[in-house]
This record gives C-alpha cells, sequence and structure tokens, in this order.
C-alpha cells in the first residue's frame, strides 16, 4: 500500500469528528519495514464502525496512515441518511450521518480514552453523557463569511452559466480558507435564521456591493453573524463590514424587517483590521437596542453582538448544573469565575454561594457581565476586566481581592494560559471545577 492507492478497509473503531479507524498488517505497507506483529493504524475519513469502504489514500506516516472514503461498499448500522444537502462540503458537521446515540456512545468513549492514554488515569469515575433533547435546530448564534470566490461544488460544474460564482455568504471550505461555499440551508440554525441569511446573500448580490480582500485591504461586505433568543423571541442581525455606509445599511434594515418582523435588532460592526474575525473595532445600531436577552434557568442574560453566550442554550443549562452539583456549595464559598463571559456562571451558582468574582479579558462582555447582575437583581457578583494570557495575581493584590475557596474554568477550546494555571496553584483552592470543550488541551489542569 502506497500513497494515492484506493484500498478496502474494513472499520473496526472510532476516532472522532468521522473518522473511522482500520488496522492493517504492517507487512502490507511499503514504506515500512518491520517484523512487529503490531497493527497499523489507519484514520479514515467519512467512515465509521462496521462500515466495508474503498478509501484513497492520503498519507502514510510511521505510526499511522491516513485515507478518505471514496465509496461505501457495506454501510454501518449506525448510518443514517444526512439531512443537510451540504454535507461532506462545508464541514460543519462531520457525523451528521450517524445516529445521535452512537455518536453520543463513541463522545463516552472518547473522553475515556484521552483520560486514559493521555492523562495516564487508570481508576477514576466516569458518569454518563448527558445528550440534547434536540439534535438540529440548537444553535442561537451563527457566523458566515462573504468572499468574491465562491467554492463550486461537483453539481455547480455541471452548469454552463453560474450567475454568482464571484460572491458568497456561507462556510469556508475546510483547508480552502480563502473560498466559501453558499450556505442555502443549515438544520444547526432555526428556518428563520436561514431564511435571513438567504435574504442577506440576495440582498448584497443583486446589489453588486463590494466584498472585503485581505490582498487589497478593500471592499465592504465581511461577515454575518446571527443570535437568536428561544425563549424570549429575540433576534439579532449582525453585518460585519470593513467600512462605513449607513445609506446602504439603512436600506438594508429596512427591507430586512419588512420581510421579517422578527428581526429586533440590526447591528454594524466595522472590523478594521486584516485579521478575518467576526467582531468590529466599534459599532453601529440601525434598529433596536443592539442586545437581545436570553435565559438559562431561572435567570436573564443581556447579549451583545460580540459577547460569549453558550450557543446551544438547552445545553447550557444542563452543563451549569453540573459544574453546580460537581461543586457542592455549601454557601459559605468564595467563588473565582475565570472566563467568565457576560457572566452566566457567575450568576447561575451566586444563590448558591457568599461571592463570585468573575474575570474575564472582553470588555464588552465584562460590561454584559455586570449589567446582568443588576438585571437579576445579584450583589454577590463581581465581574473584573482582566487578561488571563498573563499571571493575574498582581491584580488581585491590588483590588484586594479575597482567595477562592473554589475556582470554576471555562476557558476557549485552546485551553488555559500556563500562566493561569500556574496562578491557580499558587491560590491553592479547596476545589476547581474545569468546564472544557476540548479536553486533549495541554494547558488544561
Amino acid at each position: 500500500m502506497k500513497k494515492n492507492d484506493i484500498v478496502t478497509f474494513e472499520i473496526e473503531s472510532y476516532a472522532f469528528e468521522g473518522k473511522g479507524i482500520a488496522r492493517i498488517s504492517q507487512s502490507e505497507l511499503e514504506h515500512i519495514n518491520s517484523d512487529t506483529e503490531k497493527k497499523y493504524v489507519v484514520f479514515v475519513q467519512n467512515s465509521y464502525p462496521g462500515d466495508v469502504v474503498k478509501a484513497k489514500v492520503l498519507k502514510l506516516k510511521k505510526s499511522y496512515g491516513e485515507a478518505k472514503t471514496v465509496e461505501v461498499l457495506k454501510p454501518s448500522t449506525e448510518r443514517i441518511e444526512a439531512r443537510c444537502k451540504h454535507f461532506g462540503v462545508c464541514g460543519g458537521c462531520k457525523q451528521q450521518d450517524l445516529n445521535y446515540s452512537s455518536q453520543l456512545k463513541y463522545k463516552h468513549e472518547q473522553v475515556r480514552d484521552i483520560f486514559e492514554r493521555m492523562g495516564g488515569f487508570t481508576d477514576f469515575e466516569m458518569l454518563p453523557i448527558i445528550g440534547c433533547k434536540n439534535d438540529f435546530h440548537y444553535r442561537n448564534k451563527m457566523d458566515f463569511s462573504f468572499t468574491p470566490q465562491r467554492w463550486l461544488t461537483s453539481e455547480d460544474m455541471k452548469t454552463e452559466n453560474i450567475l454568482d460564482k464571484d460572491f458568497a455568504l456561507g462556510f469556508h471550505v475546510p483547508k480552502v480558507f480563502s473560498k466559501v461555499i453558499n450556505i442555502e440551508e443549515c438544520f444547526l440554525q432555526s428556518d428563520n435564521a436561514t431564511e435571513v441569511l438567504n435574504f442577506t446573500r440576495d440582498f448584497f448580490r443583486t446589489r453588486n456591493t463590494s466584498i472585503y480582500s485581505t490582498y487589497s485591504n478593500e471592499g465592504y461586505l465581511r461577515n454575518l453573524v446571527l443570535r437568536e433568543s428561544f425563549s424570549l423571541d429575540q433576534f439579532m442581525v449582525n453585518l460585519v463590514t470593513f467600512t462605513e455606509d449607513d445609506e446602504l445599511m439603512n436600506e438594508f434594515t429596512d427591507k430586512l424587517v419588512t420581510v421579517f418582523p422578527f428581526v429586533t435588532t440590526v447591528v454594524n460592526n466595522i472590523n478594521l483590521k486584516k485579521a478575518q474575525v467576526a467582531y468590529g473595532d466599534y459599532e453601529k445600531v440601525f434598529l433596536g437596542d443592539g442586545i437581545i436577552h436570553d435565559s438559562i434557568g431561572k435567570y436573564k442574560f443581556r447579549i451583545s453582538a460580540n459577547s460569549f453566550f453558550q450557543t446551544n442554550t438547552v445545553q447550557a443549562e444542563n452543563l451549569y448544573q453540573t459544574a453546580l452539583d460537581f461543586a457542592e456549595f455549601t454557601g459559605e464559598e468564595i467563588v473565582y469565575d475565570l472566563y467568565s463571559g457576560a457572566g452566566t456562571i457567575s450568576i447561575f451558582v451566586s444563590e448558591k454561594v457568599k461571592e463570585v468574582y468573575g474575570f474575564e479579558s472582553v470588555r464588552p462582555a465584562v460590561k454584559d457581565a455586570k449589567v446582568n447582575s443588576k438585571v437579576n437583581n445579584i450583589e454577590n457578583v463581581k465581574a473584573y476586566e482582566v487578561d488571563l494570557n498573563k499571571t493575574f495575581l498582581p491584580y488581585l493584590e491590588e483590588k484586594k481581592i479575597p482567595k477562592p475557596n473554589t475556582v470554576i474554568v471555562d476557558p476557549p477550546r485552546a485551553g488555559m494560559n500556563p500562566k493561569t494555571v500556574n496562578d491557580l496553584l499558587n491560590l491553592e483552592p479547596n476545589k476547581i471545577v474545569y468546564v472544557s470543550c476540548n479536553p486533549t488541551t495541554k494547558q488544561g489542569i
């Protein structure tokens, strides 16, 4: 077996995000001379345990190989029909063709394997995974990108005259950052959000509106960010642009609310930097007050255009309740909430503890956290703007903030900065409740 060969694989187990695992004899490999009986592992994209597939070999390394399925010869009993027509191209969903109960099973196995193989733990309690009651239409926020380089699918290539090949609004194709696939349907978000997405694309395309390019550092359109409150029926449209154009934004807003009266606020974030990020250096509000509100449990939260808020509101409540249960508060604790965002966890645990101190580096989020405490009439939560990529111990001394009994940590996907880890060790809290969306991060405790 060598690179670019088409090989038949029997998929034995599962790795992650649509990659099954096949194991073959080392003797079948041309690039490895080994007498060992140990099987060679091949990660096969778009495959699941029980599949028999034909796959193209993409990469062969000393310890493992990679391949991509080109044909499913015998499907796994866990396979289902993918719901979205963009599945397999856009990269937003990696395993939509795997039934949800199997997704939960393999996620549970993956986390256990991470703790055993990478963490070196052998004796630990692992509770059952908590699934979501909705496996579609659950996201309250979606980010889309504009590009003058539309990704053409195989179906598109069959069309002789493609009118909008120089204009796209959707998701970046995996590993092809310069191109975007037009997303016309997405079952992660609500039907309302999909309709707004398609309306926005048509509105600006028919007006020949320019799209920002990092190469020329010119153009207008950059991103479309949609945020929605399912519990309070509020909807935000945030258009991220490179420059201001009030006349065009006013026209867009007027047309938008005429067609979609459920839109409650329209915001224009202006991003002056080359960095392709979906937030701006400043913002202008063209409808409403520039915010929406959502609720987690009995608490109500203010969400601005650039605030972090858990994207699955229903699961956020399950997550926070689990963190609260693990903390086992007595009511006398001093709690630190690191990477506290808009103060959601701080507020959720506030009535079970003495005081909560939230630390966050994003200024608008800190502002939202302070407002959220007032909205919920909570007096024992304080929010501070702190750079957690640096040591924050001097800040604690300066502000005379008492040491914590318990620390709750919910860092970004990259994990905690090593300096923050050292700070926690120096603070010596009795308990740390670590919330992680990526348990493999080396910076974690």
